[in-house]
């Protein structure tokens, strides 16, 4: 039940961050329910392996490069996904960076009880 919650969360996340971040925009609540959960799939699956392939610059930047990373995910999102459409890097970057500031308080709430 947390696990639909959280995904529930994410969407809302994806969906405000329209308003919030220019160059960012989404179609329906629906696209952006689709879009939470291929976001999911590509951290589980896609991540990993980039975080793998790009350790040395990782480690050279004390893991600042993953919020590139993540930025990046999020843009290649926006090429799957028909009726998101994210216009740059740095709506990208901004976006990612609110969709994980979101889910971070909601796990922080949600693991609190």
């Amino acid at each position: 039940m947390i696990l639909i919650f959280k995904w529930f969360i994410s969407a809302i996340a994806i969906f405000a961050a329209t308003y919030f971040i220019p160059g960012i925009s989404v179609l329906n609540f629906y696209t952006a329910l689709i879009a939470s959960f291929l976001l999911g799939i590509l951290n589980i699956t896609i991540r990993p392996i980039l975080y793998l392939l790009t350790l040395p610059i990782n480690l050279i930047t004390f893991g600042l490069f993953s919020i590139v990373l993540n930025a990046l995910i999020f843009w290649f999102l926006s090429a799957i996904v028909k009726g998101l459409q994210i216009e740059g890097f740095i709506p990208a970057l901004l976006g990612s960076i609110f969709v994980f500031a979101v889910m971070f308080i909601a796990d922080k709430v949600l693991n609190s009880e």
